[in-house]
C-alpha cells in the first residue's frame, strides 16, 4: 500500500526562484485503520518496548479515577460507529452506546497516583526519512497522559523515547493503558502508516515582506483570470435555463464544478501541508508566526511532529492522494480521531542537540 501527493498545481519555484531558499522536505505519515505489528512504524500500535523497562506515566496530580471517559468505551465507541457505517445502529449497539457516559470510574484511583500513558505513536528512522534524533537512534516513541491539564496552557503532557531498535531483546506485553481519559479526542486510534515524503515552502508569514506581496499579486491576478473564464460561461446562452427534475440540476450542477478549474493559493496548495507529519514547517493560520526556541540553548525549534485533525480540508484538498480520490471515505479525512488545542498541535525539538527539552505549539 502507497498514498501519493498529486503534483503541486503550480511550479511555484519557478514562479517565485527566490523561494527556494524556503524549502524544505516533511514526511506525511498518511495514518489508516489497520492491525500494525510490533517492530512497525504505527499510531496507538504495539511497541518495541522493552520487557525490563518501566513503562512511562503520568506522576502530576490531577483528576483521573474520577472524571473523563473509560479507554474501553472509547475504543468500543469507535468499533460500533465503524461497523455501523453506512446503515442505522442495532438494537444492542444503541444499547451499547447509552451505557457510555463520562463520571467516577475508578474512585480508588487517587489524584496523585501514577497513570499509565498512552502509546500514540512508533516512528522508524528506515520509515520516516525526515526523522532525526540522537546520534545512533533510530526509532522514536511518543506518549502523552489523555487528560489536557498540564501546565500553565492547560495542555496534555508528552513525552519522547528515542532508542535503537537493536537495542530492544524480549518486548513487553501486555503493554499497560490508562484506564481512564479526559476525552475522546485526546485517544488516537490505532493505524498502520504510509509515509510519503512531499516538499514543502515556508508560511507566507515569515517570508520577507517583499516576496509576500508578490505572492499576494499573483494570487489576485489568477483570481482575476477565473473571473473572467466565469464571465464568459455566463454568457452562454445555450446552457438550459430549467431542469425537469430537482434530480436532473443537482447532476448537472455536479458536472459544472467538476469541469471548472481549482482556485490555486499559496497558503492552501504550495506551502505547507495537512495531516500527521514528521518535519517540515509550521502553519500559524489561526495565531500568526510565534517564535519556538530551545530553553536551554535558544535555538529556533522546528517541528518534529505535527498531530492535526484531518489528512485534508476543503481548502487543502489538492494533498488528497491519488489512491483516496475514486471513493474518499470519512476515515480518510479523520482517520485518528485526535483533536487537540484547535485541531493541530506540533511537537518542536532542538536540532543542535534533540535531547534538549521540546516544546509544544497548538494552531
Amino acid at each position: 500500500m502507497t498514498r501519493t501527493t498529486p503534483p503541486r498545481p503550480v511550479d511555484i519555484e519557478a514562479v517565485f526562484p527566490a523561494l527556494a531558499a524556503h524549502r524544505r522536505t516533511a514526511t506525511r505519515l498518511h495514518p489508516r485503520p489497520g492491525a500494525p505489528k510490533t517492530g512497525e512504524s504505527s499510531l496507538a500500535g504495539p511497541l518495541l518496548w522493552p520487557a525490563d523497562e518501566p513503562w512511562p506515566v503520568c506522576s502530576a496530580v490531577h483528576v483521573k479515577g474520577t472524571g473523563g471517559h473509560l479507554l474501553s468505551d472509547v475504543h468500543l465507541r469507535r468499533r460500533i460507529q465503524d461497523e455501523a457505517r453506512g446503515r442505522d445502529h442495532t438494537d444492542q449497539e444503541q444499547l451499547l452506546l447509552a451505557a457510555m457516559a463520562s463520571g467516577v470510574h475508578f474512585p480508588d484511583l487517587g489524584d496523585a497516583d501514577p497513570l499509565p500513558l498512552l502509546a500514540v505513536a512508533q516512528l522508524r528512522t528506515r520509515d520516516v526519512p525526515d526523522l532525526r534524533g540522537p546520534d545512533g537512534c533510530d526509532l522514536l516513541q511518543v506518549f502523552w497522559c489523555p487528560f489536557e491539564v498540564h501546565g500553565p496552557d492547560r495542555t496534555i503532557d508528552v513525552v519522547l523515547k528515542w532508542r535503537r531498535a537493536e537495542d530492544v531483546g524480549a518486548v513487553l506485553t501486555p503493554q499497560p493503558q490508562p484506564p481512564v481519559v479526559g476525552r475522546e479526542e485526546c485517544v488516537p486510534s490505532t493505524c498502520v502508516l504510509l509515509p510519503e515524503q512531499v516538499v514543502e515552502h515556508e508560511y507566507l508569514g515569515l517570508l520577507g515582506e517583499d516576496l509576500q506581496e508578490e505572492i499576494a499579486e499573483w494570487e489576485e491576478g489568477l483570481l482575476d483570470e477565473g473571473d473572467a473564464e466565469d464571465g464568459e460561461d455566463a454568457s452562454d446562452s445555450s446552457a438550459p435555463a430549467s431542469y425537469a427534475t430537482y434530480e436532473e440540476y443537482e447532476a448537472a450542477m455536479a458536472a459544472a464544478r467538476a469541469e471548472e478549474p481549482d482556485e490555486i493559493d499559496y497558503m492552501s496548495d504550495l506551502s505547507v501541508a495537512p495531516g500527521w507529519k514528521v518535519g517540515g514547517y509550521a502553519s500559524w493560520h489561526l495565531t500568526g508566526p510565534a517564535p519556538v526556541d530551545c530553553a536551554r540553548c535558544g535555538t529556533p525549534m522546528p517541528p518534529l511532529l505535527t498531530v492535526d485533525t484531518w489528512e485534508y480540508d476543503g481548502a487543502s484538498r489538492s494533498w488528497l492522494p491519488v489512491e483516496d480520490r475514486a471513493d474518499e471515505d470519512p476515515r480518510v479525512i479523520d482517520p485518528v480521531g485526535v483533536y487537540l488545542g484547535r485541531g493541530q498541535m506540533r511537537v518542536h525539538t532542538c536540532p543542535t542537540d534533540p535531547t534538549h527539552p521540546h516544546r509544544l505549539s497548538f494552531q
